[in-house]
């Protein structure tokens, strides 16, 4: 996976949603294998990028401590 992306889950504070949004970018960028989206393609990478946050919040919101 990517070394970049950080583990959000900590027992002493909730990840930020600039932390979210990072990690959710670095896995979009690795999947689709563009640092930079073109223009013709910026709109589905933005896309992603913010689905892939919106569940990582839902998924770290929703696990047991």
């Amino acid at each position: 996976m990517c070394r970049s992306i950080k583990t959000l889950r900590r027992p002493e504070t909730a990840a930020s949603d600039e932390e979210v949004a990072a990690a959710a970018l670095q896995f979009v960028r690795k999947v689709s294998g563009y640092r930079v989206p073109s223009r013709k393609n910026a709109e589905a990478f933005d896309g992603a990028v913010a689905e892939i946050a919106a569940a990582s919040r839902r998924m770290l919101e929703s696990l047991a401590s």
